[in-house]
């Protein structure tokens, strides 16, 4: 738990698929040369028609495909391979490869903006998209605390809150840590709407 606001976008902890336990492998994926948006560890990214991915900066919707880990490219400047936990927008680099961790099930924490109530468990939230850490390359996307709701079309479904020095009040009552870091999943496709998580999608993208 946390009692200050320090977001740091999706940590991957977990899955719910029935192979087993999780595996935290990534998916390699391109992104575009120059690209215009930067990317950070543990923002959501999106296919795009082009076959590459982009930043998903949806927050009431997604369309992701998975959590971005990081990314490898040629520095166009210097020639030498270079490993980064994020993307800078408009690199010119031309063989660049996302590290993605594509599992629709996966589950992860993310911290919210505000305290929570115990009743919130179960429910579906949306996101709040603020741009990453240029200086440790993470991620700074939170869970809306206040969104919290049985809404179908919200993309993440909360799942539980992640143990620390303080617990959950009493249900009913709001969390006692004012910043709980939540622990949540993309929420599942419906009849009505399609899935925040693209592989989920019959259509496809």
């Amino acid at each position: 738990m946390a009692t200050s606001a320090t977001p740091y976008g999706a940590r991957p902890i977990g899955t719910t698929s029935a192979a087993g336990s999780f595996t935290g492998l990534v998916r390699h994926l391109p992104i575009i040369t120059t690209y215009g948006t930067a990317i950070f560890n543990g923002d959501f990214v999106k296919l795009v028609a082009s076959g590459t991915i982009e930043k998903d900066a949806g927050t009431a919707t997604l369309a992701s495909i998975g959590i971005f880990m990081g990314c490898s490219y040629t520095d166009p400047t210097s020639g030498q391979k270079t490993f980064s936990d994020q993307w800078p927008a408009s690199n010119a680099a031309t063989d660049a490869v996302a590290y993605v961790l594509d599992d629709p099930n996966v589950v992860f924490q993310m911290q919210a903006d505000e305290a929570m109530n115990t009743t919130d468990r179960g429910l579906n939230c949306d996101v709040i998209q603020t741009a990453g850490s240029t200086s440790i390359g993470k991620s700074k996307n939170a869970i809306d605390g206040d969104s919290c709701a049985a809404t179908l079309t919200l993309p993440l479904r909360i799942i539980d809150w992640v143990d620390g020095p303080k617990s959950l009040a009493p249900a009913g009552t709001t969390a006692s840590d004012a910043y709980p870091d939540v622990i949540v999943k993309f929420n599942a496709a419906s009849t009505f709407t399609a899935s925040p998580h693209s592989y989920n999608n019959p259509t496809g993208l």
